[in-house]
């Protein structure tokens, strides 16, 4: 502890066994009939990145591994986890909590577009009310017997981050990213707000990477220059992995049969994943 202590661990980024204490203070109990084991987040630092298609594809490599996943979508003003597997009916509930809804392929998935009358329908709410939200997708959610939960959330460092970081027992994250420096410069940002909060970062995944032709088999940098390398770099991260810029995936995605798409990109991915799970 610092001799200068004031003992307000809110605003406080000192890494002491006192800090520590208070920090699982924070820490939103998970519905007593759950059973998650690891929790991943997916971040950006900006949108249109393709972090929702990173979360949808992990989910499904590490399903078809034989491992029971599950995505909470985080992103309450701009859901699109639903859409990706063709998710049309509403999640219910009981007098015990609410239950997510099951993929084709056994994928637990809770979402605020599960539970809106028409999936149209915006969601116009202050940050407090986004956060509780996403409080309760962990702590009012039956998640029975899952080896990995993605969360996917919102672009950014704002109230969402700050809540699941603070509220939620993250074992690691991964940072997606594109390859235009605007995006190199802003990723930055997001590595660096879960260095501060001490939340582990497994690595860096590129989106929109390259597009390779079909003509030619050539690989072609449509966006310019990746910066990935620089950003890994510099904060000391693994570049976990390149997706090109497909059409076959974003019409998987449209179609809602992500969970039947197959591509091999994130494999390397989820072997780090399964080593975490293995050496818990």
């Amino acid at each position: 502890m610092s001799e200068n202590c004031n003992q307000s661990c809110s605003s406080c980024m000192n890494d002491c066994t006192e800090r520590k204490e208070q920090k699982t203070d924070f820490y939103e109990k998970l519905h007593e009939m759950s059973n998650v084991k690891k929790v991943i987040g997916i971040v950006s630092g900006k949108g249109g990145v393709g972090k929702s298609l990173v979360t949808s594809m992990l989910a499904v490599t590490m399903n078809r591994m034989g491992y029971h996943s599950a995505i909470l979508d985080a992103d309450i003003t701009g859901p699109s986890i639903p859409k990706a597997f063709g998710i049309k009916e509403k999640a219910t509930g009981s007098e015990f909590g609410l239950f997510p809804i099951k993929t084709k392929t056994g994928i637990d998935i809770m979402s605020v577009n599960l539970l809106l009358e028409n999936d149209t329908d915006p969601v116009i709410w202050r940050g407090p009310i986004i956060a509780g939200t996403v409080k309760q997708f962990w702590t009012d959610v039956i998640w029975s017997d899952v080896d990995f939960m993605f969360i996917d959330m919102p672009p950014g460092t704002g109230d969402v981050p700050l809540t699941v970081f603070q509220s939620i027992g993250v074992d690691g994250i991964i940072v997606v990213t594109s390859p235009q420096e605007l995006v190199s410069m802003i990723v930055s940002k997001a590595v660096k707000m879960a260095e501060m909060m001490n939340i582990p970062i497994i690595g860096v995944v590129e989106n929109m990477s390259y597009f390779k032709c079909p003509d030619n088999g050539k690989d072609y940098q449509i966006f310019g220059d990746s910066h990935i390398e620089e950003i890994a770099d510099k904060h000391k991260l693994k570049v976990l992995a390149k997706l090109p810029i497909d059409p076959k995936i974003s019409v998987a995605c449209d179609e809602g049969m992500i969970e039947f798409f197959h591509g091999n990109w994130l494999d390397p991915v989820a072997k780090i994943l399964e080593q975490m799970e293995e050496s818990k």
